[in-house]
Protein backbone atom coordinates (compact mmCIF):
# COMPACT_ATOMS: atom_id res chain seq x y z
CA UNK A 1 0.00 0.00 0.00
CA UNK A 2 1.27 3.53 -0.72
CA UNK A 3 2.34 5.72 2.13
CA UNK A 4 -0.61 8.00 2.86
CA UNK A 5 0.77 10.27 5.59
CA UNK A 6 1.96 12.95 3.18
CA UNK A 7 0.96 15.72 5.59
CA UNK A 8 2.93 14.24 8.48
CA UNK A 9 4.23 17.07 10.68
CA UNK A 10 6.64 16.93 13.54
CA UNK A 11 8.78 19.28 15.57
CA UNK A 12 12.02 17.87 16.87
CA UNK A 13 14.82 19.40 18.90
CA UNK A 14 17.77 17.36 20.06
CA UNK A 15 19.85 18.33 23.07
CA UNK A 16 23.37 19.32 22.05
CA UNK A 17 26.28 18.33 24.27
CA UNK A 18 29.16 20.70 23.53
CA UNK A 19 31.60 18.84 25.77
CA UNK A 20 31.07 15.49 24.04
CA UNK A 21 31.29 17.02 20.57
CA UNK A 22 34.42 15.99 18.67
CA UNK A 23 34.74 18.30 15.63
CA UNK A 24 36.18 16.83 12.43
CA UNK A 25 36.80 20.02 10.46
CA UNK A 26 38.99 23.02 11.19
CA UNK A 27 35.92 25.24 11.24
CA UNK A 28 34.36 23.03 13.90
CA UNK A 29 37.55 23.11 15.96
CA UNK A 30 37.59 26.92 15.82
CA UNK A 31 33.98 27.03 17.00
CA UNK A 32 34.63 24.67 19.91
CA UNK A 33 37.76 26.58 20.96
CA UNK A 34 35.71 29.84 20.84
CA UNK A 35 37.87 31.38 18.13
CA UNK A 36 34.60 31.80 16.22
CA UNK A 37 31.76 32.97 18.44
CA UNK A 38 28.98 33.84 15.97
CA UNK A 39 27.46 32.38 12.84
CA UNK A 40 27.88 35.72 11.07
CA UNK A 41 31.67 35.29 11.18
CA UNK A 42 31.35 32.05 9.21
CA UNK A 43 29.05 33.68 6.66
CA UNK A 44 31.52 36.54 6.28
CA UNK A 45 34.39 34.12 5.65
CA UNK A 46 32.31 32.25 3.08
CA UNK A 47 33.27 28.80 4.39
CA UNK A 48 30.84 25.89 3.96
CA UNK A 49 29.29 24.40 7.08
CA UNK A 50 29.96 20.67 6.94
CA UNK A 51 29.09 19.78 10.54
CA UNK A 52 25.54 20.30 11.84
CA UNK A 53 26.98 20.58 15.36
CA UNK A 54 28.37 23.99 14.37
CA UNK A 55 24.81 25.26 13.97
CA UNK A 56 23.80 23.68 17.29
CA UNK A 57 26.70 25.41 19.03
CA UNK A 58 26.19 28.88 17.53
CA UNK A 59 22.38 28.85 17.22
CA UNK A 60 21.11 27.07 20.35
CA UNK A 61 17.52 28.24 19.76
CA UNK A 62 17.23 26.69 16.30
CA UNK A 63 14.06 24.71 15.69
CA UNK A 64 13.11 22.14 13.07
CA UNK A 65 9.83 21.26 11.42
CA UNK A 66 8.99 18.39 9.10
CA UNK A 67 7.02 19.64 6.10
CA UNK A 68 6.52 16.48 4.08
CA UNK A 69 7.21 12.76 4.14
CA UNK A 70 6.79 11.06 0.78
CA UNK A 71 7.29 7.51 -0.42
CA UNK A 72 9.82 6.86 -3.19
CA UNK A 73 10.56 3.68 -5.13
CA UNK A 74 13.60 2.52 -7.07
CA UNK A 75 13.65 -0.39 -9.50
CA UNK A 76 16.46 -2.92 -8.96
CA UNK A 77 17.28 -6.44 -10.18
CA UNK A 78 15.63 -7.86 -7.06
CA UNK A 79 12.48 -5.79 -7.49
CA UNK A 80 11.40 -2.41 -6.25
CA UNK A 81 12.92 -0.89 -3.15
CA UNK A 82 10.88 1.62 -1.21
CA UNK A 83 12.28 4.52 0.79
CA UNK A 84 10.85 7.54 2.56
CA UNK A 85 11.92 11.09 1.71
CA UNK A 86 11.58 13.70 4.45
CA UNK A 87 11.67 17.44 3.83
CA UNK A 88 12.63 19.61 6.81
CA UNK A 89 12.98 23.32 7.57
CA UNK A 90 15.24 24.61 10.35
CA UNK A 91 15.41 28.16 11.67
CA UNK A 92 15.76 30.28 14.78
CA UNK A 93 13.12 32.87 13.93
CA UNK A 94 15.76 35.58 13.93
CA UNK A 95 17.27 35.75 10.45
CA UNK A 96 18.63 32.21 9.95
CA UNK A 97 16.94 29.41 8.01
CA UNK A 98 17.81 26.22 6.14
CA UNK A 99 16.07 23.60 3.98
CA UNK A 100 17.07 19.97 3.57
CA UNK A 101 15.81 16.54 2.56
CA UNK A 102 16.84 12.99 3.41
CA UNK A 103 15.96 9.46 2.37
CA UNK A 104 15.96 6.19 4.29
CA UNK A 105 14.00 2.97 4.64
CA UNK A 106 12.68 4.23 8.00
CA UNK A 107 10.83 7.48 8.61
CA UNK A 108 12.79 8.41 11.74
CA UNK A 109 16.14 7.97 10.00
CA UNK A 110 14.92 9.99 6.99
CA UNK A 111 13.91 12.87 9.28
CA UNK A 112 17.29 12.81 11.04
CA UNK A 113 19.11 12.87 7.70
CA UNK A 114 16.93 15.77 6.50
CA UNK A 115 17.63 17.79 9.66
CA UNK A 116 21.39 17.31 9.19
CA UNK A 117 21.08 18.43 5.56
CA UNK A 118 19.01 21.47 6.52
CA UNK A 119 21.51 22.59 9.17
CA UNK A 120 24.31 22.40 6.63
CA UNK A 121 22.28 24.66 4.34
CA UNK A 122 21.56 27.41 6.90
CA UNK A 123 21.79 30.90 5.38
CA UNK A 124 21.39 34.42 6.80
CA UNK A 125 18.16 36.22 5.95
CA UNK A 126 18.20 39.98 5.52
CA UNK A 127 15.22 41.47 7.36
CA UNK A 128 13.83 44.96 6.99
CA UNK A 129 10.79 47.09 6.19
CA UNK A 130 10.52 47.56 2.42
CA UNK A 131 6.80 48.30 2.21
CA UNK A 132 5.94 51.85 1.13
CA UNK A 133 2.71 51.49 3.15
CA UNK A 134 4.60 51.05 6.41
CA UNK A 135 8.12 52.51 6.57
CA UNK A 136 8.32 51.78 10.30
CA UNK A 137 12.00 50.94 10.17
CA UNK A 138 11.69 47.67 12.12
CA UNK A 139 12.86 44.28 10.85
CA UNK A 140 9.51 42.57 10.37
CA UNK A 141 9.61 41.86 6.61
CA UNK A 142 11.97 41.88 3.61
CA UNK A 143 13.72 45.06 2.48
CA UNK A 144 12.61 44.62 -1.15
CA UNK A 145 10.91 42.26 -3.60
CA UNK A 146 12.76 38.99 -4.25
CA UNK A 147 12.24 36.03 -6.56
CA UNK A 148 13.33 32.39 -6.58
CA UNK A 149 12.90 29.39 -8.83
CA UNK A 150 13.23 25.61 -8.55
CA UNK A 151 12.13 23.38 -11.41
CA UNK A 152 8.84 24.68 -12.75
CA UNK A 153 7.97 26.52 -9.52
CA UNK A 154 8.60 30.25 -9.27
CA UNK A 155 8.03 32.11 -5.99
CA UNK A 156 7.87 35.89 -5.61
CA UNK A 157 8.10 37.42 -2.12
CA UNK A 158 7.09 41.02 -1.46
CA UNK A 159 7.42 43.08 1.73
CA UNK A 160 4.14 43.83 3.51
CA UNK A 161 3.19 46.41 6.17
CA UNK A 162 2.99 45.45 9.82
CA UNK A 163 -0.10 43.52 10.85
CA UNK A 164 -0.71 41.81 7.50
CA UNK A 165 0.99 38.56 8.51
CA UNK A 166 2.47 36.05 6.09
CA UNK A 167 0.12 35.66 3.12
CA UNK A 168 1.50 32.50 1.52
CA UNK A 169 0.94 28.78 1.10
CA UNK A 170 1.68 26.40 3.95
CA UNK A 171 5.32 25.49 3.14
CA UNK A 172 6.33 29.05 2.25
CA UNK A 173 4.57 30.48 5.31
CA UNK A 174 6.43 28.10 7.64
CA UNK A 175 9.74 28.82 5.94
CA UNK A 176 9.32 32.57 6.34
CA UNK A 177 8.16 32.18 9.95
CA UNK A 178 11.25 30.17 10.90
CA UNK A 179 13.38 32.74 9.07
CA UNK A 180 11.98 35.54 11.22
CA UNK A 181 9.70 37.20 8.66
CA UNK A 182 6.42 38.33 10.23
CA UNK A 183 4.71 40.14 7.35
CA UNK A 184 4.98 39.27 3.66
CA UNK A 185 3.02 38.77 0.46
CA UNK A 186 3.85 35.89 -1.86
CA UNK A 187 2.97 34.77 -5.36
CA UNK A 188 3.83 31.43 -6.93
CA UNK A 189 3.34 29.74 -10.27
CA UNK A 190 4.13 26.32 -11.65
CA UNK A 191 3.51 22.92 -10.07
CA UNK A 192 3.15 24.24 -6.54
CA UNK A 193 1.84 20.88 -5.29
CA UNK A 194 5.49 19.82 -5.18
CA UNK A 195 6.22 21.09 -1.67
CA UNK A 196 9.96 20.51 -1.89
CA UNK A 197 10.34 22.57 -5.07
CA UNK A 198 8.14 25.31 -3.62
CA UNK A 199 10.24 25.56 -0.46
CA UNK A 200 13.52 25.50 -2.37
CA UNK A 201 12.22 28.28 -4.64
CA UNK A 202 11.38 30.42 -1.58
CA UNK A 203 14.73 29.49 0.00
CA UNK A 204 16.52 30.54 -3.20
CA UNK A 205 14.65 33.85 -3.13
CA UNK A 206 15.84 34.55 0.42
CA UNK A 207 19.38 33.51 -0.47
CA UNK A 208 19.39 35.88 -3.46
CA UNK A 209 19.67 38.81 -1.03
CA UNK A 210 23.03 37.45 0.15
CA UNK A 211 24.40 37.58 -3.39
CA UNK A 212 23.59 41.26 -3.81
CA UNK A 213 26.29 43.83 -3.17
CA UNK A 214 25.69 47.11 -1.50
CA UNK A 215 26.33 50.07 -3.80
CA UNK A 216 28.58 51.74 -1.27
CA UNK A 217 30.65 48.56 -0.86
CA UNK A 218 31.04 48.26 -4.62
CA UNK A 219 32.25 51.85 -4.86
CA UNK A 220 34.68 51.27 -2.03
CA UNK A 221 36.10 48.17 -3.75
CA UNK A 222 36.70 50.13 -6.96
CA UNK A 223 38.06 53.18 -5.16
CA UNK A 224 35.22 55.46 -6.26
CA UNK A 225 34.59 58.43 -3.99
CA UNK A 226 30.98 59.26 -3.08
CA UNK A 227 31.73 62.97 -2.83
CA UNK A 228 32.09 65.12 -5.91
Amino acid sequence: MPFKKRDYKERERETFNAEAWQPKTQLGKDVKSHKITSIEEIFHMGKPIQEPAIIDALLPNIDSEVIEIASTQRATKNGRKQKFRATVIVGDGNGHVGVGSGKDIEVKAAITSAIISAKRNVIPVLLGCGSWQCLCGTKHSMPFKIEGRCGSVEVVLKPAPRGIGIVASGPVRKLLALAGVKDAWSFSRGRTKAKYNTMVAAYTALDSMNRMKNISETKHEHGISETK
